[in-house]
C-alpha cells in the first residue's frame, strides 16, 4: 500500500490520488465529511451540483473545473508532521529566491517557472500558513531591489538629458516588475486583504520606490538639473532636441509615482520664469529692442512654450507655462509696451497680438490708458496743425476709421467677442479731449468738409456709400463743444449752395438737414425756411415773367427774395453800381414786388449774383459763366480797349478788396480773359488790364471761378466776431432765466447752471461768464447781496 508521504512527494505528474483515493475526502470550509459520502464542492453552488456528486460516485467521466481544496486528518504530528514542515520550509526557500531574482536588475537566475513561483506562494500563504513570513521577506527584498537602484542613479556618470534617459529606464524597469504582483497574487488576495492596514504589494513596491528615489536631494536635483538643460537648449537653438522622447516618458513616469507636480511641474515654470525675465532684460535694457521687435519676439516665444509643453507635459501645465512665460517678458515692461506699440505698430494685426498679450498678463487697463492718451495726442496734434487745416477733417476722418478698425478687430473680448466697451468709452473720450486743444477751428471745418460734399456729390457712388461719407463726418461732430460754430457756418454754407445752385442734390440737403435736426440740434429747422423762401421766389419769378413783354430784357432776369431773419447774410453797406440796363430791370421788378407785397423792403445784395456774358474771341464766341461782379467789370471793355485799376474802382464804386479779388480771378487765373500789365499774380493799383481776344477753351460754356463764391478771411473773420456776439447774447439770456428762476444764486452755483444751460451749443470759458454776470450786475438785471458778495439777485 502507498503511504502518504510518498504520495505528497511525488511529482505533478504522478498518479498518487488516484491510487490512495479511499484515505482522502473532498472539504467544503473545512467541514470533514464521512469518508464515503462525497459533498458539494465550492464551485458547485448551482441546481445540478448534487447530481454531478452522484455522477463522480458511479465512476463517470465529469470535469469539475477550478482548484480542489484538500485536507488530510490525522497527521498532525509525528513523522508524517515534520515532513509537510520540511516541505513549506522549501517552497518558502524557493520563493525567497524566485523574489530576489525578479527584483534584481539585470538577473536571469529564476529557477523556476512564473508557474512554480504562483504555486509555491500558494503553498506557502493557503497551506502552510506563512503568509506574514512572505510579506515580511518581500517587503525586505523591495527595499534592497530600490536601494540599489539609487545607488546606482547616484553612481552614473552620466549628465544632464542623458542621465534622464538612464533614469527612465531604471523607472522602466522597476515598473515593469509587476510580474511579481500577479506571481504573489495568492499574498495580495489570501493575507493582505485579510489584514486592512498593510498595503498591497503594488503600494508597498512603489510607495518604497517614491520615498528613496524621489526624496532624495541627489536624483531630484539631477532630474531637474536635466530638465534645465533640455529646454535651455531647445530655447537657446529654437530646435527640438534628439532626446525630447525621454521628456515624455520621464513625464509619464512622474505622473504614475504621483510625483509630476512636485518634482517637473512646479520646477518647469520657475526655471521659465527666471529664463524669459533674463530674456527680457537682455532686448529692452541692452539691446533696446522695439516695442514692435519685442511684441513678435512675444508671440514667437510664446508659441514655442506652448507647443513645447503640449508635446510633453500634461493638458494642465501648457496654460501655466504659457503664462509663466508671458508674464516673465512683461514684467516691468507694461508700461513702456503700452506707450510704444501705438507708435510703431499701425496694422491691426500687431495690435491684435498686443490686446491678447495685454489681457494674458491682467494689463488691458494699462493698454486701455496708453489707447486713450494716445488717441487723444493724435487729434490734439491734428486739430492744432494750423498750417492744414484744410486737411484737417480728412486726416481726422482717416484716423478715426483706423481706431474704429482697430476696436472691431484687435480689441474684442474673447468671451463676447465684441468691442471692448473700456476702449470704445476710452476712444469718444479722448476724441472730446483732443478737439478740446482748439477751440471753434475743428468745427469749422467740418461744416466745411460738408459743404465740400454737398457740393461735389455721389461722383458715381452709390447713395449709401454717400450716405456713409456724411455720416463719418457728423460722427466727428459729435465730439465738438462748439456745435453753434458748426451750426453757423453750415447754414451759411448751405445758403451758398442754394443761392449758387451748386448743390449736388436736394434731396440730400433735406436729408441731412432733417438728420440734424432730430438727431443733433432742433435749430437747424431753419433749412425748411430756406426752401420755402426759394420756392416761392421761383413762383413769383414765373408771375413776373408772364407779366411781362416776350422781347423784355427782364425774361432773363432772376430774383430770390429772402427773409433776412432766415438767411445768414448781413445787410450790405455798399454794394456794386450795375450797369443802367441792369439797374433798370431791377427797378422794374422792385415795384412789381411791392405791389404785391405793400410793407416789404427790399435791400438787394449782389455778392453772389450770377450772370451769363457773351463774348466774342478770335477762336470763336463762348458763353462766359461768371459773378455778377465779373460780369459788372467785363462789361466796361466793352467801351474801353484798356482801362486801369484807378477807372475800374471808380466806375463801379466796388469795395476795393471786393474788386481786387474780381480782377485776380479775370487776369490772374487759370483762365484769363483778361490780361493786365505788369503780369504777375497780384493785383496792384496803377496796374492797366485790357481784354484778351487770343482766349481759348474747349468748350463753348466756360465758367469762370469766382473767388466771391469762396469764403475770404474777413468773411471768416465776420462770421467768428458774429459767433462771439451771438455766444454773449446766449449767455446774458440763460443767466437771467436761471436767475429769474432761482431768484438768488452763489457765484458757483450761477457758473455751473450757466454751462448746463448753454452746454447743447457751447461749453463756455468761466472768464467770459463772469464778465456777462458783471455786465448783467451793471445793467441792473442782478445784483450782489450787501454782506455776501458772493450771492446774486435777481432784480424784477
Amino acid at each position: 500500500m502507498t503511504d502518504v508521504i510518498s504520495l505528497l512527494t511525488f511529482s505533478d505528474t504522478s498518479k498518487a490520488f488516484t491510487a490512495y483515493r479511499s484515505t482522502v475526502v473532498d472539504v467544503d470550509n473545512q467541514s470533514a465529511s464521512h469518508p464515503r459520502k462525497t459533498p458539494r464542492l465550492d464551485a458547485d453552488s448551482d441546481s445540478g451540483s448534487a447530481s454531478r456528486s452522484r455522477d463522480s460516485v458511479k465512476g463517470k467521466n465529469v470535469d469539475r473545473g477550478g482548484p480542489v481544496r484538500i485536507q488530510v486528518h490525522g497527521f498532525s504530528g509525528g513523522i508524517v508532521g515534520s515532513a509537510l514542515n520540511k516541505v513549506s520550509d522549501n517552497l518558502f526557500v524557493r520563493l525567497s529566491r524566485s523574489i530576489r531574482a525578479l527584483l534584481e536588475k539585470g538577473s536571469n537566475e529564476l529557477s523556476t517557472t512564473y508557474e512554480g513561483v504562483y504555486t509555491a506562494c500558494r503553498g506557502v500563504v493557503c497551506v502552510a500558513g506563512r503568509g506574514e513570513g512572505l510579506y515580511e521577506m518581500l517587503k525586505a527584498e523591495i527595499h534592497r531591489c530600490v536601494n540599489r537602484l539609487a545607488e546606482e542613479l547616484e553612481k552614473t556618470n552620466k549628465e544632464g538629458v542623458e542621465w534622464i534617459g538612464h533614469f527612465v529606464e531604471t523607472c522602466a524597469w522597476f515598473e515593469g516588475q509587476a510580474l511579481l504582483e500577479s506571481l504573489l497574487t495568492y499574498l495580495d488576495r489570501a493575507y493582505v486583504l485579510k489584514n486592512p492596514s498593510l498595503p498591497s504589494i503594488h503600494d508597498l513596491a512603489f510607495t518604497r520606490f517614491r520615498e528613496r528615489i524621489f526624496s532624495g536631494y541627489f536624483i531630484v536635483e539631477k532630474l531637474q538639473k536635466g530638465i534645465s538643460t533640455w529646454v535651455t537648449w531647445e530655447r537657446n537653438e529654437g530646435q527640438v532636441h534628439i532626446h525630447r522622447p525621454f521628456l515624455k516618458e520621464l513625464v509619464s513616469h512622474l505622473i504614475t509615482h504621483h510625483v509630476y507636480d512636485a518634482i517637473f511641474e512646479r520646477h518647469f515654470v520657475e526655471q521659465t520664469r527666471e529664463y524669459f525675465s533674463k530674456e527680457s532684460y537682455q532686448m529692452v535694457e541692452v539691446e533696446k529692442a522695439k516695442a514692435k521687435v519685442f511684441l513678435a519676439h512675444c508671440n514667437q516665444r510664446t508659441n514655442e512654450e506652448q507647443g513645447r509643453a503640449r508635446d510633453v507635459m500634461l493638458d494642465g501645465t501648457i496654460a501655466l507655462v504659457k503664462d509663466a512665460a508671458i508674464r516673465a517678458l512683461f514684467e516691468g515692461r507694461l508700461e513702456w509696451m503700452a506707450k510704444e506699440v501705438f507708435m510703431e505698430c499701425k496694422g491691426t494685426a500687431d495690435l491684435k497680438k498686443a490686446y491678447a498679450l495685454f489681457s494674458s498678463v491682467d494689463g488691458l487697463p494699462v493698454l486701455c490708458r496708453e489707447f486713450k492718451a494716445y488717441v487723444q495726442k493724435t487729434v490734439q496734434d491734428l486739430v492744432k496743425d494750423a498750417s492744414k487745416d484744410d486737411e484737417m477733417v480728412n486726416r481726422l476722418l482717416e484716423f478715426k476709421s483706423f481706431a474704429d478698425t482697430t476696436l472691431k478687430e484687435a480689441f474684442l473680448d474673447p468671451s463676447t467677442k465684441q468691442n471692448n466697451q473700456d476702449f470704445s468709452y476710452g476712444l469718444i473720450d479722448a476724441f472730446t479731449k483732443g478737439f478740446k486743444a482748439r477751440r471753434n477751428k475743428p468745427a469749422e471745418q467740418i461744416a466745411k468738409h460738408v459743404d465740400r460734399l454737398m457740393r461735389h456729390g455721389q461722383r458715381g457712388i452709390s447713395d449709401a456709400a454717400f450716405e456713409a461719407l456724411l455720416d463719418a463726418a457728423l460722427a466727428l461732430y459729435r465730439f465738438t463743444d462748439d456745435k453753434d460754430v458748426f451750426r453757423t457756418f453750415y447754414h451759411r454754407a448751405l445758403a451758398k449752395r442754394l443761392l449758387l445752385e451748386r448743390s449736388a442734390s436736394d434731396d440730400f440737403e433735406k436729408a441731412m438737414l432733417k438728420k440734424l435736426k432730430e438727431k443733433y440740434d432742433p435749430e437747424f429747422g431753419m433749412g425748411d425756411h430756406m426752401f420755402n423762401d426759394l420756392a416761392l421766389s421761383r413762383d413769383i419769378m414765373q408771375e413776373y415773367h408772364a407779366r411781362i413783354r416776350d422781347d423784355s430784357s427782364a425774361k432773363k432776369l432772376s430774383v430770390m427774395v429772402l427773409q433776412r431773419s432766415v438767411w445768414p447774410f448781413l445787410a450790405r453797406k455798399k454794394d456794386v453800381d450795375l450797369p443802367s440796363s441792369m439797374q433798370a430791370d431791377l427797378n422794374h421788378y422792385t415795384t412789381f414786388y411791392k405791389i404785391k407785397h405793400q410793407g416789404h423792403k427790399l435791400d438787394w445784395d449782389h455778392s453772389l449774383g450770377t450772370a451769363t456774358v457773351k463774348a466774342r474771341f478770335a477762336a470763336g464766341p463762348k458763353d462766359l459763366t461768371v459773378s455778377l461782379y465779373q460780369a459788372v467789370v467785363l462789361l466796361l471793355f466793352n467801351k474801353e480797349t484798356e482801362i486801369g485799376y484807378r477807372y475800374i474802382l471808380e466806375e463801379t464804386r466796388m469795395d476795393d478788396g471786393e474788386l481786387k479779388r474780381t480782377l485776380q480771378s479775370l487776369a490772374c487765373a487759370n483762365k484769363k480773359v483778361l490780361k493786365k500789365r505788369p503780369a504777375g499774380k497780384d493785383v496792384n493799383d496803377n496796374d492797366v488790364f485790357y481784354f484778351n481776344p487770343e482766349f481759348t477753351d474747349p468748350r463753348a460754356k466756360v465758367h469762370i471761378n469766382s473767388i466771391q463764391a469762396k469764403e475770404t478771411a474777413e468773411e471768416n473773420q465776420r462770421t467768428q466776431s458774429h459767433i462771439e456776439g451771438d455766444r454773449k447774447h446766449y449767455l446774458d439770456a440763460a443767466i437771467v432765466r436761471i436767475m429769474k428762476a432761482k431768484k438768488e444764486l452763489s457765484h458757483e452755483q450761477l457758473k455751473n447752471e450757466t454751462i448746463d444751460a448753454v452746454k447743447s451749443h457751447f461749453v463756455p470759458d468761466v472768464s467770459v461768464i463772469k464778465q456777462r454776470i458783471d455786465g448783467l450786475v451793471e445793467q441792473e438785471y442782478l445784483r450782489r447781496d450787501e454782506e455776501d458778495r458772493n450771492l446774486y439777485i435777481y432784480v424784477a
